[in-house]
């Protein structure tokens, strides 16, 4: 055989373009980064989320249970509500903030969207940490509160209830922490947080049971709108099942559909915003 009729090299592997990494594989990237970041940043999620429950816990309690203004076991009533609180406004907080920032001036969420996967894919990234975020919140407000008030309800065999609706809650939190992001001016974000947190908190059943505000149809039908209320309710009723409190099934089909719903709500605002 001549050198005419000697076929032409075939490339090396050594050559070749290196394989492109699979969305599976993007996604669990980034994700891991994220978390590894949650780690770090385990004391400033303590000081965000902490000092407003914590202050609430020693002021209603401490205080105003010294001077006999509550009774004793209003601790066990608010201890549940306080973490739901922890869990939902967490993980609000910690993916509308940094949004605005990432599609702002610096434009750093461009590193994540020229990631090899779906726009919504980096969304529900976002929203996975966020409720992985309100649950560490949860978890470390629990035993602080019980520090400070001295006791703590607890029902381990209704642990799964209580780790599901702090989930959903987070989950919650997170997707109205981005919806919010997404479709407000950066110039409105500060005063729109104090519009929709404070409406949260004091209408989400953290202080009271609901079936106690009977008294109030009224105001009944207002806490019945806030999904506050059955990540609160869903906690206490597992905490204290002996307290009158909406029905566990209730609570979580509530907050499923809520779920469902600010999901696809959310993804769509962040794919709508990235692609402008």
């Amino acid at each position: 055989m001549t050198d005419l009729d000697t076929p032409p090299a075939v490339a090396t592997s050594a050559t070749a373009a290196p394989a492109r990494p699979s969305a599976h594989r993007a996604f669990l990237a980034i994700l891991r980064r994220d978390l590894l970041v949650t780690v770090k940043e385990l004391w400033v999620i303590l000081v965000q989320v902490g000092l407003t429950p914590l202050f609430m816990l020693f002021v209603f309690v401490k205080v105003l249970g010294g001077q006999g203004v509550v009774t004793q076991n209003f601790a066990d009533l608010f201890l549940p509500g306080i973490v739901a609180l922890a869990a939902l406004t967490t993980a609000l907080q910690s993916v509308a903030l940094p949004l605005v920032k990432e599609f702002g001036f610096t434009r750093e969420i461009e590193d994540r969207l020229l990631a090899p996967l779906s726009t919504n894919l980096v969304a529900v990234g976002k929203l996975v940490v966020a409720m992985l975020r309100g649950l560490v919140a949860a978890a470390l407000i629990y035993p602080l509160g019980a520090l400070m008030v001295g006791s703590a309800p607890w029902q381990p065999g209704r642990l799964p209830m209580v780790l599901l609706t702090i989930l959903l809650g987070g989950w919650i939190g997170g997707g109205i922490g981005m919806t919010l992001a997404m479709i407000l001016p950066i110039q409105r974000i500060n005063i729109t947080f104090s519009l929709v947190v404070t409406p949260i908190i004091w209408t989400g059943c953290i202080h009271y049971p609901w079936p106690r505000l009977s008294s109030m149809p009224w105001f009944q039908a207002v806490t019945a709108l806030n999904p506050m209320t059955y990540v609160s309710e869903g906690v206490r009723g597992a905490m204290l099942p002996g307290v009158a409190h909406l029905p566990g099934w209730v609570c979580l089909l509530v907050l499923t559909g809520v779920a469902a719903m600010v999901t696809v709500t959310s993804v769509r605002s962040f794919s709508r915003r990235a692609v402008q």
